[in-house]
């Protein structure tokens, strides 16, 4: 299994982050990819990321901080981050989030623009957040052109997605599936294709149902495997080995 989206740079995770990696390896999660939700955090999550053999990383300012890119600066920085360590393997949290609205939404869209255009010049994977702005999204994705995406914690509709998924586009999961009220993702769960799926947790966030008012962490992400197998109605060995394969094919990570 591989946790493909999850914060082990989380202040939630400073006192015990050995402790965290190792039930991941004993719950079977051979691979963990911590995601940065701005520059300073796309920097420890490199040195974590170099610290631990089965964990890999992203790069990227998460839209809440979008205020915070400065155009210029902020793609220089993203330039030299991606090149020094093989462990980043690619640009990410970006995207839009119109929930919170942490940053206006123009400056979240010209910022969520520069990084996927910085993914697709160094074809690179983008790992794209988005919440309550669909529509907006897949404007800019058409705009800009890129087709290493994967659509992190997906709780759109089916029809809000089906023409990305057309388009091949990877699309993740979290325990939120398994919540009493999220049927509408389950039955996208359902009609996506299984070698466009990955799972993830978002940890140190979103832990699944069996595990509500606990902090989650990467070895989590077997429910969510489960999950997945009971809506699809395939083996949990068939779920974990096609979307292990996906998550690896898509941050080309060796085996």
């Amino acid at each position: 299994m591989i946790d493909s989206h999850c914060h082990l740079a989380d202040k939630k995770f400073s006192k015990d982050l050995n402790e965290v990696i190792s039930r991941a390896k004993q719950a079977g999660v051979s691979r963990i990819v911590t995601i940065a939700d701005t520059l300073e955090e796309s920097e420890k999550c490199i040195r974590i990321a170099e610290q631990y053999p089965e964990v890999f990383c992203t790069v990227g300012v998460h839209p809440h901080a979008a205020n915070e890119f400065k155009i210029q600066n902020s793609k220089f920085k993203i330039h030299g981050l991606i090149g020094c360590s093989e462990k980043v393997v690619a640009v990410g949290e970006i995207g839009l989030d119109y929930h919170y609205d942490f940053s206006p939404r123009d400056v979240q869209r010209e910022v969520f623009k520069e990084q996927l255009i910085i993914a697709r010049e160094m074809d690179f994977p983008a790992v794209i957040h988005c919440r309550t702005a669909i529509g907006d999204l897949k404007r800019i994705i058409n705009e800009i052109g890129h087709s290493k995406i994967v659509i992190h914690c997906c709780t759109e509709k089916w029809e809000d997605v089906i023409g990305l998924v057309d388009r091949g586009f990877k699309f993740g999961f979290t325990g939120i599936a398994t919540y009493p009220n999220a049927a509408h993702i389950r039955e996208t769960i359902k009609n996506c294709p299984l070698d466009q799926i990955m799972v993830e947790t978002d940890a140190p966030y979103l832990s699944p149902q069996s595990k509500r008012g606990r902090r989650n962490e990467p070895a989590f992400v077997i429910e969510v495997v489960k999950l997945i197998s009971e809506v699809k109605r395939v083996s949990f060995e068939e779920v974990d080995e096609v979307t292990t394969r996906n998550a690896m094919e898509f941050f080309g990570i060796n085996s």
